[in-house]
């Protein structure tokens, strides 16, 4: 139970509540929307600490439609499907998440299923604001279903991602570019992307980019082309290399219908991009590149799909 609402239900049944119930840290639990906001505007917390051999939830909040799904300890990590339960989000929403993973904790976080965009009906966008912030030591592993923007949709997403230097992280996002099997492409009316990866303050990646219903322009060979499957996966570890990201390239490359750029960009940094124009080929290289991303990088097997 969201321990604000807790507290407000047993003050309307006459209790009074203690001083541990007044102080700032569970004050800033409450949920203070609006009636009309409740659905559209959202925000979900996480902390992660070390506690003994374990990895626990030392702070969450949630508030619907976004809820903490099923979570699971598998060998040292916590295993969390994080669930947008509405139907998707619609123009003028804004969902926020904020993850935290302290020094010790390893942490493994996916969706329950790909995050439907709908038509906007006027001007405002849906916004989704993402950040994360990994301590020395910590370790975060983040595979995400696409979202998906249907034809007339606005989108307003931005992850920030700030990591330790002796952090770890595994990210995997996806963008599909409609729903394909109707026939929309490209058809969203504005899309805007930003995926920022920061090492002791240190930038270390950003990409950008901005699509607007202009289907002949983004379908051009040097922007989309005829791929409508877009990802980026970062791997931050000290044990990142040259040969890693070559052994990544040519794996992907032997896959049907997905184009791969891999390199090494920094001591410890891998960027993988893919693109496809077909979700099944696509769905496996983006676990071929997880798989062998832990096996060789993070010298662990590949957690199994709880989902």
């Amino acid at each position: 139970m969201d321990p604000a609402r807790a507290l407000l239900r047993n003050v309307a049944r006459g209790f009074q509540p203690s001083a541990a119930d007044r102080s700032p840290e569970r004050l800033a639990l409450r949920d203070d929307r609006a009636p009309s906001a409740i659905g559209r505007k959202a925000r979900l917390e996480l902390r992660f600490e070390r506690r003994g051999a374990r990895t626990v939830i030392a702070h969450a909040y949630a508030e619907p439609p976004l809820r903490i799904g099923a979570s699971f300890e598998i060998d040292d990590a916590a295993y969390l499907i994080l669930v947008c339960s509405g139907p998707g989000i619609f123009g003028g929403d804004a969902i926020r998440q904020s993850i935290h993973v302290a020094s010790g904790a390893r942490v493994v976080l996916t969706s329950q299923a790909a995050l439907q965009v709908h038509p906007s009906t006027t001007s405002a966008a849906a916004r989704l604001d993402h950040e994360y912030c990994v301590d020395d030591d910590g370790e975060l592993h983040c595979h995400w279903d696409p979202v998906i923007p249907f034809a007339g949709a606005r989108l307003a997403q931005h992850y920030d991602i700030r990591i330790a230097g002796g952090a770890r992280l595994y990210w995997s996002d996806a963008l599909m570019s409609g729903r394909v099997a109707r026939g929309e492409s490209w058809q969203c009316r504005d899309l805007a992307h930003e995926l920022g990866l920061r090492a002791d303050d240190r930038l270390m990646y950003l990409e950008r980019y901005r699509v607007g219903a202009e289907t002949d322009r983004v379908r051009r060979p040097w922007v989309a082309g005829g791929v409508d499957y877009l990802s980026t996966a970062l791997v931050w570890h000290e044990e990142a290399s040259r040969e890693v990201a070559e052994r990544l390239q040519e794996a992907v490359a032997a896959c049907d219908r997905v184009r791969a750029g891999i390199d090494l960009v920094d001591d410890r940094l891998i960027v993988a991009r893919l693109a496809a124009s077909n979700g099944v080929p696509f769905s496996a290289a983006r676990r071929l590149v997880r798989t062998l991303a832990l096996t060789s990088v993070f010298g662990r097997q590949p957690v199994p799909d709880r989902k």
